[in-house]
């Protein structure tokens, strides 16, 4: 008969406290929330949303690693838990600034606003865990064992992240050619560094036919072009002879091509800081 080992350093150290941390204000942000019964729409959604599901996976991982059954799972468990850190950091991080800013108005006295402000500052605090977990499990310089652990690979979950931001914020686009063709760049490098993810941590990689990372730089150097592109035309043909409209609300479309501006940018930095760290990896061997 099998006897489960327990591995008590799964919650003892600085990483499995970090996790406790991040298990138990992702439950107390959506608990408070749910008790004000004020998530409707698809920012609340979206909110209750991370925190759940930050906190089921991180309790799972937890109870993996107490029990140790992770080994057995047909995955690389470092990588996975490096790119789902790096994950909740970032969703984490946007819930903490999309949910005061849509459901918290000033003057801010009711008991519903109080549990409000609290859920906030708890979601801040887990953001802070989370990044506390992604500066732990880093890997150190020359150490690529685990891919997603790297700079490179949390770069990667980064730029896939930013991708899927600015996919919730395109509405329409029309038949502009620029701006088709800003949407095929986001879309063509997002599912490429996707399928760089997933392929990393279902250990896929090894059977490429080419060099891995010298791949990895061709590719961040073709992204890093494109991302260029898109970053001069997307403002371009977006706002070229047309202003902000007076009142411009919430789902204004200019105020949502200003985000996707942005957010172009970001991701611009995030492939051209990637091709660096990439290149210096593979180009540059440290001294024995």
């Amino acid at each position: 008969m099998a006897v489960a080992t327990v591995n008590l350093r799964a919650v003892t150290s600085w990483v499995g406290i970090a996790r406790l941390f991040a298990v138990v204000l992702s439950c107390i942000a959506f608990s408070l929330v749910a008790s004000t019964g004020d998530f409707r729409g698809p920012y609340g959604t979206w909110c209750m949303f991370t925190w759940c599901f930050c906190f089921a996976v991180t309790l799972l991982v937890l109870v993996l690693e107490l029990l140790e059954l992770y080994p057995k799972l047909p995955l690389s468990w470092d990588d996975f838990t490096s790119a789902f850190s790096m994950l909740a950091a970032l969703m984490v991080f946007t819930t903490s600034v999309v949910f005061p800013s849509t459901f918290i108005s000033s003057p801010c006295s009711s008991s519903k606003c109080a549990r409000q402000a609290v859920a906030t500052t708890v979601s801040c605090l887990c953001f802070l865990a989370y990044s506390l977990e992604v500066g732990l499990t880093r890997a150190k310089p020359g150490d690529i064992s685990s891919f997603l652990s790297t700079v490179p690979g949390l770069l990667k979950v980064f730029e896939a992240y930013v991708a899927c931001l600015i996919f919730s914020l395109l509405d329409t686009f029309g038949s502009e050619a620029g701006l088709q063709w800003c949407v095929a760049v986001y879309s063509i490098c997002f599912i490429v560094t996707l399928l760089i993810i997933i392929f990393t941590i279902g250990r896929c990689l090894t059977y490429m036919p080419c060099p891995l990372e010298k791949m990895l730089v061709g590719y961040n150097a073709l992204a890093l072009v494109m991302y260029i592109t898109a970053t001069v035309l997307w403002p371009l043909y977006s706002f070229r002879g047309r202003n902000r409209p007076d009142p411009c609300g919430r789902n204004c479309w200019w105020d949502r091509h200003l985000g996707v501006t942005f957010l172009t940018i970001f991701n611009l930095i995030a492939y051209l800081v990637d091709l660096v760290y990439s290149t210096r990896m593979v180009f540059v061997r440290a001294p024995p």
